[in-house]
């Protein structure tokens, strides 16, 4: 008898298991199973009074499945898998005596020129801490404590809520210096990332990468593991109690999610099953030449359902509140990162990747169908139209988009020296014409302060005091501009380096005063935000805002309104972009009475100088900037002021 008999003859003995339906197998091989995790990877049960686990896995091209790990001696002889006959290419099995903690990998040999490796379980929920590379068993018992939160979220992920996002890498948020500089535990961050959060007033965070990844490096945007959290901080269940944590602080939680690209690492997704399973064959589709990593093949359907089931395992098991996905417009463009002839085009002879927009949109559909109270949010950076609209209009049935182009305009008006500013004062007023496109968000992110771009601090122009007021501005300037706000670790009290992933952050600068008073500025600012619905509740809506002036170019001035609805008081917002102060200011408002100076960025509580409006102004009868009434200000040199009606 041959050894492949024999392995065979071993599959039949093994105790008869599956936990496939027909129906699961019409619709994973229709795309359009999106709860694949209850069925794939490995599950512990007992099975005829014998504990032990199933694993199934997908590899349709192979000659030989077996699942090799701690129970079996990581003999690859020892516990073959099954092929099912129903032409789905699923292999499964029952091996007992595998129980939670044990480590695993699938050993495939393949139909084509007997490649054999060892692989990863794709459907894994925890992985071998890397450098180490296997899949460990696992039984996720974890009692949740917030129901509360969760019954009520669908009131903070409207689009008219205020949304403030605290963008954090949870390896280098906090370290432990005196244990080699190790990153907090999952648990270690619960008791105090969330208490931080609340403090400062953030709505919520959003956590790059969390899924398992071989190169730390990445920050996790090279993700291996779709259905683990990361193992370098603790187990699933540790991970479930920080997210239960940050809800039980009223804190809303977003992952990143990257449907768009993998590593080619040998015991991931990559040449799975000895042929090109999750990504294309043909590299000019297949393979991302700025990544160097591999690209999905969204035209298969069981990768389609493997994408929708990770996106719907993070909302369903980890009551996740939103998905950001990255890097979207190198799923939209064949030609992303390119040269001529280095793309195929569509079926049209177009770049737009097809399979891709399909897929987007069947996700975005399915997400909202299941989880009516989340967001998915897109970092798309070109104007692709109607991303942030819904699937039935003819978009792609995002949420809300991140505002690249507000960003880049933004960071470079701000580097320019304020002399020369009058000359590129549309960098600042241009947004607006775009701002109600999509449901946008305002983006000061990690991308912005890491390979030599410096800090933000960093960036602002002029001395240290001058540098400071410069980032009080900035701040000031994206909480009164349309859109939510996005802003990552650091930025909120000033750190002076550039990000490092594999370092802390700059804590100790919270014991000067200027970095006391840009953590300050940046806690009233959302404090304010929050507070005021005409600062977030028409955000997406031109009905919220007005021009009161946007071509005072010669003293580098704006001033606009924020609205709500009509009973809400007006934020009347204006900002002063050079160091000089602007005595007698006029500026023209819609209403009488006192208008009270709710924030000055230039405040002494700031560390700014103090030059501002002694609390409040009262308007006047002379029309000013086709408005009936206005106001005479003292603007603050570099500042910033947010006045609100009838504030007294």
């Amino acid at each position: 008898m041959t050894k492949e008999q024999k392995q065979n003859k071993k599959v039949s003995q093994k105790a008869a298991v599956s936990l496939f339906t027909e129906y699961d197998i019409y619709l994973f091989r229709e795309g359009n199973h999106s709860l694949l995790y209850e069925k794939f990877g490995s599950h512990y049960m007992t099975v005829d009074k014998q504990e032990g686990t199933y694993f199934a896995v997908w590899a349709p091209n192979a000659r030989r499945v077996s699942v090799i790990g701690d129970f079996n001696g990581w003999n690859e002889a020892s516990d073959p898998l099954d092929l099912r006959r129903d032409g789905s290419g699923i292999w499964e099995g029952f091996v007992p005596n595998s129980c939670p903690g044990t480590r695993y990998k699938y050993h495939i040999v393949s139909q084509h020129n007997h490649y054999a490796v060892d692989k990863g379980d794709p459907f894994a929920i925890l992985w071998e801490t890397p450098p180490k590379t296997g899949s460990v068993v696992w039984d996720i018992k974890y009692e949740w404590g917030d129901d509360d939160w969760m019954a009520n979220r669908h009131r903070r992920s409207r689009l008219h809520s205020p949304y403030s996002i605290y963008e954090v890498h949870l390896g280098s948020w906090r370290r432990v210096p005196e244990e080699n500089s190790r990153p907090l535990t999952y648990r270690e961050l619960a008791d105090i990332l969330p208490a931080y959060v609340r403090e400062v007033g953030f709505t919520h965070v959003e956590l790059l990468p969390i899924m398992e990844h071989p190169f730390y490096g990445s920050w996790g945007y090279q993700t291996v593991g779709y259905f683990a959290p990361t193992s370098r901080y603790g187990t699933p269940e540790d991970f479930m109690a920080l997210i239960d944590a940050l809800h039980q602080q009223g804190v809303g939680v977003i992952l990143d999610w990257v449907p768009s690209h993998f590593p080619s690492d040998e015991h991931g997704l990559a040449f799975f099953d000895g042929t090109y399973l999750f990504e294309h064959a043909d590299s000019r589709k297949g393979f991302h030449p700025d990544w160097k990593s591999c690209i999905f093949n969204y035209g298969r359907n069981e990768v389609r359902a493997f994408l929708m089931s990770s996106a719907l395992f993070w909302l369903e098991r980890y009551h996740i509140d939103s998905l950001r996905l990255d890097a979207v417009a190198s799923m939209l463009y064949l030609d992303y990162g390119r040269s001529k002839g280095e793309w195929i085009p569509n079926e049209y002879g177009g770049r737009e990747n097809i399979e891709a927009m399909v897929f987007l949109k069947r996700l975005n559909v399915t997400v909202y169908e299941k989880f009516p109270d989340v967001q998915t949010i897109a970092e798309e950076s070109t104007v692709w139209p109607m991303v942030s609209r819904p699937t039935y209009l003819g978009g792609l049935g995002f949420g809300m988009k991140w505002m690249m182009g507000w960003m880049h305009d933004t960071l470079a008006y701000f580097a320019q020296d304020p002399v020369y500013r009058k000359f590129h004062h549309n960098q600042l007023a241009f947004s607006i014409i775009y701002a109600f496109s999509e449901n946008f968000v305002l983006p000061l992110s990690h991308d912005e302060v890491v390979y030599g771009k410096g800090s933000l601090i960093g960036k602002m122009h002029g001395d240290v005091w001058q540098q400071f007021a410069h980032l009080r501005l900035l701040y000031g300037y994206m909480f009164g501009h349309p859109g939510k706000k996005l802003l990552f670790m650091g930025g909120e009290f000033g750190q002076v380096s550039e990000w490092r992933h594999d370092e802390g952050l700059q804590w100790h600068l919270l014991q000067y005063p200027f970095h006391q008073g840009i953590k300050q500025w940046v806690t009233d600012l959302n404090r304010l935000y929050q507070l005021e619905p005409a600062l977030h509740r028409l955000d997406f809506s031109s009905d919220g805002f007005e021009w009161i002036t946007h071509s005072d170019w010669e003293q580098s001035v704006l001033s606009f309104i924020r609205k709500g609805m009509p009973t809400d008081p007006v934020i009347l917002v204006v900002a002063n972009f050079t160091p000089v102060p602007r005595y007698n200011y006029r500026v023209g408002v819609p209403q009488d009475g006192i208008w009270k100076e709710a924030l000055n960025s230039d405040a002494r509580f700031y560390e700014g100088g103090g030059c501002g409006n002694m609390g409040s102004v009262t308007a006047v009868s002379i029309p000013s900037h086709g408005q009936p009434h206005s106001l005479c200000l003292t603007l603050p040199p570099l500042g910033v002021l947010f006045l609100k009606s009838n504030g007294l």
